[in-house]
């Protein structure tokens, strides 16, 4: 029964979607106010029931409901309820529930919390967004039912993927997804302002913290992946430049572009139909990376779904949504005239800079990622683009862009003197050279790279912190005094700081972890050590420990370095005997100097156990850089001057009256 419920429920969805695009279209066809509010109560209605069939199926998932066929192929009943649950969303089926779900939340947002926008503009960005919901649920009800039944009952299931069986992978899909899919709020604001015609500032100041929400939620999600695959694949590595991986860091990239280019638009006007593209461009590649892991192009734990008829349904929806918006855009971008003017030297200059960097990396990494697929599809060739090729063309790419930050920070709007920044950020530069011959110096791997790497993070870093210095006048006045402007000083400012800060702290971790790593392997027995750098790792013992659902075979490490001990480690293999698939868990020693991190392997006869151990530098800054980023992020959409929200003088968008929002300088 409940499975029928959550079926009916998906159903209703679909109709209702389809029902608010139509009657919206229509409504600003025929200028009747009816259509208009009928948008709203229709975008809560559909979150409603997609939300009932979200619950229907985490109930299914919660009881061990074996005649629903995704809780028969995902689950088991002696996995831990924590697995069971995130179980929903470890399979395709479930994700795009949870990817449906998602949507509808944020177009159930955009109805309680936006009001007083153009009746045109947002009846317009409701159709749009149900255009999309209504495609997706059509995806589950047609493709990927998860409430299929299946006969004859199985007396238990098969078990969740044990590499989704982690606290990492329970929490980073639903928040890559709400990076994912907050990017087609922005697309339907973008789509409607192409059928309007018209865009301006205020339209940036309604689009800008929807960008914002999307952008901290896949940074979010991102830093949650890379830290799972530092831990738990075993291999000691967070990036490998996997297709998938780069799925989710072309939307990243496309998204930081466009709201630096919001904050063109905010300030000066400008740059509207380059905005609008990037609006729509952000939303597609995340369609494209939906399409790369249930297309069944790719195999890896990260893909969902091989079944073609998927992938072609999913390429269907590619087609008509991006090649439908880029044949809109092509139509209407010349009606969007710019009325701004700045100067070559200008932060809206270096912002432009900026965005086209951001935007060449993103078509390299594009490149890099689905011309492999290309050429198998169209050939029996096969090739693989890997680590090289990025090293050799988006790090120098991103390297470069990063020289610009602390000057952009510095430049005033519309028109600037050069000199007078560069001299503010003497002390930056002396300091980047100086840290870059100390790394050069004492590197004993890889110096020109870490001298490289470090150089950009002290500069990215000392020029954020003397802009900073400059707005609070530190040491220029009293504390007390700066104390006071820091407190007036508008959260967005402080988000831009932050978060560029933590871009610096990442370009540091990233030196580290890349430049300096140090590794070794050998087969131990208990009572046999191996040497790294200044660190004894001595196999004391492997027990076998029997558990709900796995068996653990755990390798304890006595550790010393400089031959002072300084504690004992575990790293862990565990087989899952219903799934017959193994994992490794590694044992990590976290310092903010680096990580020593070590794996435990399968035993060999009269050699021992493969021990794999790996020294990481800085590590644990790419966590905390990452936290900053985000944490940038969600202050930036805190800025309550600059939401539309908190509007409270009336201004014109599209010719109708809505809230002002206060300026600022981020």
């Amino acid at each position: 029964m409940i499975a029928e419920l959550g079926q009916a429920a998906l159903i209703l969805a679909f109709v209702v979607a389809l029902l608010q695009a139509v009657l919206g279209f229509a409504g600003v066809a025929v200028h009747d106010p009816v259509f208009h509010r009928f948008a709203r109560s229709g975008a809560i209605a559909q979150f409603v029931l997609v939300a009932t069939a979200f619950v229907c199926l985490t109930a299914l998932f919660a009881v061990s409901d074996f005649s629903v066929l995704v809780v028969a192929e995902n689950s088991h009943t002696l996995k831990p309820m924590l697995y069971k649950l995130s179980g929903v969303w470890g399979n395709h089926e479930g994700s795009m529930l949870l990817w449906a779900l998602i949507l509808t939340s944020y177009t159930g947002a955009l109805a309680l919390f936006t009001r007083h926008v153009a009746p045109r503009l947002i009846t317009l960005t409701f159709s749009v967004q149900s255009l999309i919901t209504a495609a997706f649920i059509a995806f589950l009800i047609f493709t990927s039912n998860p409430f299929a039944r299946l006969w004859p009952v199985p007396l238990d299931g098969a078990d969740l993927n044990p590499l989704l069986q982690d606290p990492g992978l329970a929490s980073h899909p639903p928040m890559l997804y709400a990076g994912y899919v907050g990017f087609s709020i922005t697309f339907s604001f973008a789509v409607a302002a192409l059928i309007e015609g018209r865009v301006d500032a205020r339209w940036a100041r309604i689009v800008r913290p929807w960008a914002l929400t999307a952008w901290t939620f896949l940074t979010i999600g991102i830093a949650l992946g890379a830290s799972w695959a530092y831990y738990e694949l075993g291999w000691g590595g967070w990036w490998a430049w996997d297709p998938v991986e780069n799925a989710s860091l072309l939307p990243w990239l496309a998204g930081t572009a466009f709201i630096h280019s919001l904050r063109v638009m905010e300030k000066r006007d400008t740059l509207k139909a380059w905005t609008i593209l990037l609006a729509l461009i952000a939303f597609s590649l995340s369609l494209a990376g939906t399409f790369l892991v249930r297309s069944g192009v790719l195999t890896s734990v990260h893909a969902f779904a091989v079944d073609p008829q998927r992938g072609v349904f999913i390429l269907g929806i590619l087609v008509l949504v991006i090649g439908g918006s880029l044949t809109l855009y092509g139509m209407r971008a010349g009606l969007l005239k710019p009325t701004g003017v700045f100067a070559e030297v200008s932060r809206e200059s270096t912002l432009l800079i900026n965005n086209l960097f951001l935007a060449a990396a993103c078509a390299l990494v594009f490149f890099g990622t689905f011309y492999p697929l290309f050429i198998t599809t169209v050939s029996d060739e096969t090739i693989s683009i890997g680590a090289p090729f990025y090293h050799a063309t988006f790090i120098p790419m991103m390297a470069v862009l990063f020289l610009f930050v602390p000057i952009s920070v510095m430049l005033a709007w519309k028109r600037a003197k050069l000199m007078p920044v560069l001299r503010k950020l003497v002390p930056a530069f002396v300091a980047m050279l100086a840290a870059a011959l100390i790394a050069f110096w004492v590197a004993a791997r890889e110096p020109v790279a870490g001298a490289i790497g470090t150089g950009l993070a002290v500069w990215v870093g000392g020029g954020v912190l003397l802009d900073l210095r400059a707005r609070l006048k530190l040491f220029e006045i009293d504390l007390a005094a700066s104390w006071a402007r820091a407190v007036r000083l508008p959260t967005a400012i402080w988000g831009m700081t932050v978060a560029h800060l933590g871009l610096a702290v990442i370009i540091f971790a990233v030196t580290g972890v890349s430049a300096w790593k140090d590794e070794t392997s050998a087969f131990l027995m208990p009572g046999q050590s191996v040497q790294l750098d200044d660190y004894t790792v001595e196999l004391v013992d492997v027990s076998r420990t029997d558990r709900e659902n796995f068996v653990s075979q755990a390798g304890t490490f006595a550790i010393t370095r400089g031959g002072r001990d300084i504690g004992v480690m575990t790293a862990e293999r565990r087989y899952y005997p219903v799934r017959e698939m193994s994992t490794t868990e590694a044992g990590i020693r976290a310092s903010l100097t680096g990580d020593l991190y070590v794996t435990i392997g399968e035993t060999v006869a009269d050699r021992g156990w493969a021990v794999h151990v790996y020294l990481y530098p800085l590590a644990v800054w790419l966590w905390i850089g990452s936290a900053l980023l985000a944490l940038g992020g969600v202050l930036a959409i805190a800025d309550q001057g600059r939401r539309a929200l908190t509007a409270r003088r009336p201004v014109a968008v599209a010719g109708v009256a809505m809230p002002a929002t206060a300026d600022g300088e981020a």
